[in-house]
Parts: structure tokens; sequence; C-alpha cells
């Protein structure tokens, strides 16, 4: 059996390989354009995709191989148990997989197009948020986050839909709901998932309600209302993911003549993690039609890997560019000894956390002093006042990311509910907001990743204990250095290499607990974050 699991290693990237790098080309063509010959192009090569996956015979013969095969090669052990994973996910009927896939493809295609209209006018996203956060008239806040939520309306009949073809699909494959599936699949415990977030809601809780007390004393005051009057649409974001730009520094004004691109080009290439390579591939400012997000694509599991971001001069895409070239160092420095199936990230969190660790170095003073944005004496002067800003930032996203978390762990348990109220229920009770007086939208499914990156957001939260937890082993590498790690992230090859030979190397020839204990030499845990940020 061990033998024929080899030949079947053999065929899987036979079949599998070029099958995915076209599938991957039509959707970053399909992101890049809008167009929808591309979206119909992936959606084909998709379902192509999952019938492969969904062979029953296959599935069959894994189920025997990790139930019966004592493998002495952890490098087969490895891909026998990630084999079966994504395989069982597919075990359901084709007719069902192929519904799932086309109103995917459907719902990302209505996202990328769809525009924010006030009157006569279209408005971007960036145009929105601009408006957002500059804009104090309260009417012509709430008309534009108003206008931004339609999508919601758009889109909410399909993601219904999607919720209970999803649904069907894990009921078929013996669990409760596809939330459940979905960590489970991913090498998840949703217990172990649900204790880390209970346990990391006790610690920023009072940390949290300061800030947001601090928040809206500081937004009524500039909106000249009443802190009892606020609403959503007052904070600066159409969720409230991302923190006000109040009390304390506007890095923005550094950022604002800046060449973004070439400021990460010279970063990483400091750091000893070159990505000409990667730039040459991305694409990186706006396009009419073009998917208003930000993401990183690895097109052939073997160093063809692609940003997609819309670039503006400010803090916000300096994070935002560092974060997604984050992601791509981390696909492009796999050993180059590891098989096709383990050339992947030890799981979704762990290459959220790498990219999270990067992009919080737009927010830090030294940094920018490092990289040439600001010189030393205003960088020390910034430092103090800016660690409030970065407590802000981090402690109103992983409020928002409860949210997520619970509003999806809840809506697959029980999607007839009222999701409205689910949604404003929740984020009442962990970002504190008010929802408004009308429901004119279906809010919660303004949300792009509900529909199309579904039970992922949790993620998110967990890359940024994660990356807590590196910043935590960088302090240390750097004292047995005679450094200090948070005087320089510039210019330190040292860095690039504990990423590269104890996190990117390994791919996910180890399950993600056990690259976190060699990295970091113990369990992920939220002290770190809430010893950083609270």
């Amino acid at each position: 059996m061990k033998d024929k699991f080899s030949d079947f290693i053999q065929d899987y990237q036979a079949r599998i390989a070029d099958l995915e790098k076209r599938k991957h080309i039509a959707y970053y063509q399909a992101a890049v354009t809008g167009e929808t010959v591309y979206y119909d192009e992936y959606a084909r090569l998709e379902i192509e995709h999952a019938g492969i996956l969904s062979n029953h015979d296959d599935f069959a013969f894994l189920e025997k191989v990790t139930q019966r095969v004592r493998f002495t090669d952890p490098l087969m052990e490895r891909q026998a148990k990630i084999l079966y994973n994504i395989y069982k996910a597919h075990q359901i009927p084709d007719k069902l997989q192929q519904e799932i896939i086309q109103l995917e493809t459907g719902v990302a295609n209505k996202f990328s197009l769809f525009r924010t209209e006030v009157g006569d006018e279209q408005f971007t996203d960036n145009q929105v948020e601009d408006l957002l956060e500059s804009s104090t008239d309260s009417d012509q806040l709430y008309t534009f986050w108003e206008a931004s939520k339609k999508v919601g309306n758009l889109v909410e009949e399909d993601v219904r839909k999607l919720v209970a073809l999803r649904n069907q699909a894990a009921v078929f494959l013996g669990y409760s709901n596809y939330h459940t599936m979905s960590l489970t699949l991913s090498e998840q415990d949703p217990y172990e998932i649900d204790r880390l977030f209970d346990q990391l809601d006790k610690l920023t809780a009072n940390g949290f309600k300061t800030v947001k007390k601090g928040v809206d004393h500081q937004l009524a005051s500039r909106l000249e209302i009443e802190e009892d009057k606020l609403k959503p649409w007052h904070y600066q974001d159409r969720f409230f993911q991302e923190a006000p730009k109040v009390r304390g520094v506007d890095l923005d004004q550094w950022y604002q003549d800046a060449d973004l691109v070439a400021l990460t080009r010279e970063y990483f290439q400091g750091i000893g993690l070159p990505i000409d390579d990667l730039l040459s591939k991305s694409d990186l400012f706006e396009k009419p039609g073009k998917n208003q997000h930000a993401f990183c694509l690895h097109v052939d599991r073997y160093g063809d890997v692609r940003v997609l971001c819309n670039v503006k001069p400010n803090r916000k895409w300096m994070n935002t560019m560092l974060h997604e070239f984050g992601h791509a160092v981390y696909e492009k420095y796999y050993d180059a000894q590891l098989p096709f199936i383990l050339r992947e990230p030890a799981h979704i969190f762990t290459t959220e956390a790498v990219a999270m660790f990067f992009g919080r170095l737009a927010s830090n003073p030294q940094w920018m002093h490092e990289v040439g944005l600001l010189n030393a004496s205003v960088a020390v002067d910034l430092a103090q006042r800016n660690q409030e800003v970065t407590q802000r930032e981090q402690l109103v996203f992983s409020r928002w990311a409860q949210v997520m978390y619970r509003f999806e762990k809840s809506l697959y348990a029980n999607p007839g509910q009222d999701l409205n109220q689910l949604w404003w229920k929740l984020v009442n009770r962990y970002q504190k907001l008010q929802p408004p007086d009308t429901m004119r939208s279906a809010y919660w499914a303004s949300k792009i990743h509900i529909a199309t990156a579904p039970c992922y957001y949790h993620n998110y939260l967990l890359g940024e204990l994660l990356a807590s937890q590196f910043y935590d082993s960088l302090e240390k590498l750097a004292e047995n250095t005679g450094k200090k790690a948070e005087a320089s992230y510039a210019n330190r090859t040292d860095i690039g290499l504990f990423f590269r030979n104890e996190v990117f190397s390994a791919g996910s020839s180890l399950h993600w607990a056990d690259m976190i204990r060699r990295a970091t030499g113990e369990s992920l845990d939220p002290m770190y974050y809430a010893r950083q940020f609270t």
C-alpha cells in the first residue's frame, strides 16, 4: 500500500498541477479585469478540479492509507493526512459541488463590479472610505455608509443559498454544519478555537472599553454631536474594523509623497528576502472593473507568486503592501526539496501571522525612520504617541474579528434566524456600536468574506496572536545578538533568516502547532498579544 500511495502522489501531481495553475491564472485575470469571461473560465476549471477531488475510489483508498499504513517517512505521512482532508471535503454530490462553485463565482463577480451609488455618481471603496474619514457632516456620512451597504441587498439571496448548500454538504459528510466541518478539515479543533477566542475576549475587554471611550469622546467633539448619538457611520470605516484617526498620530502625511512599491522592494531586499520577481508579476494600482480589495496568489506552488493591490500613498496601503508581500515571501521561500503537496503554508493563519507581522511595520515610527520616511528625532517624538494608535488599532480589530467569528458560527448553526438582528447583537456586544434606527440593508451580507471566504476570518485574529508571539521571539533573538528588536526592523538579515528557516521552509510538512512550537518554543498563546497591546 505504501508503494501504491507513492504512485498515487505522482498521479495526483500530474493531474492537479497544470489544472491548478490555469485555474489560478483565470482567477487572477478575473480579479484584475472584472471580465465575466475569466470568471466563467475560473468556475469551469474549479468544477473540473473539484471533480478530481470528489473521486470516491480515490478517497476510499486514502481512507485505507490513513487508517492502516504506519509510515516511517514523516513527509509521506503528512501528505497522506493532507490529501485525506482535501478529498473528504469534496465527497459530496457533483451537482451540489457545482452549484456551490457557480454561486460563489457569481457572488464574487457582483462584489467586484459593485460601486457605491450616491445620486448620479458612483464611488469606489477607496473613495467611500476617504469620505467617511474626512467628512464631519453626519447626514453625508450616513448617506455614503448606507449606500455602500446596498451590496448586501444585491447578494443576500445568493449568500443565503450558499449557506444552505454548504450546510447540506457538511451534513452529507457527517458534520453538524459547515462551520464545524471547515475548521475540522483545516486541522483546527472548534472547541480549542472557541477557547482561544473566549480567552482573548477576557484579556482585551477592559482595554477595548477604555480605548472606545476615548474614541467616542474625540469623535463626538470632532463631529459636534453628543457621544450617545454616535452611530456606525461615524467611525470612519464601513465596519469599524479599523480604528478611527482621532487622538494620536496621523502617519499618512509621511506616506503621501512616498513610492510604496519601492519601499516594499527595498525593505524585503534589506532583510534578505528579495521580491523583484514577485513585483514584476503583480498588479498594484486601481483600474476600472478591478477587484477593489487586495490578495496574494501562488499560481503554481513553485514561485509564480502574484499580488493584487489598489495602492494609494497612505499608511493603510503601506500596511497592505507589506502584508501581501509577507504572504508572498512565505510562498516563495519554501524548501526547494519539498514535494508538491507540501508546498503550502502550515496553515492559513500562519501565513496571516507573517503578513501581519510585516504589515504592522507601516505604523512603526522607528521602521519609518530606517526606510527614510522621517528623521530620527521625529521618530523618537512619535514613538510614544504612536503606541497609543497601535494599541487602538489592534484592539478595535480584535473586537471586530470576534464579531465575524461568532456571527459565522451562529449563521451556520442556525441560518433561519434573523441575521440582521444577530449581526447587530454581536456588533453591540463586542464593538459597542448602536445599530441604525431603520434597517434598510442586509448589513451582514455586505462583508465579502462571508460570501467568498467562509469561516476564514477568525484566522486573521489567530494570525495577530501569532504575529505577537513572533515579535517576542525576535526580541529574544535580538537580545542574543546584542541588538534591540524594537529598535530595528530594517536591514536585518537575521529577521529574514528566522522566518525563512523556522517558518517558511517547512511549508505544510509540519502541523501548524508543531511549526509554532519549533519557531517560538511554545504553543500559541494569546498572552503575547495582550501583553503587547493592553
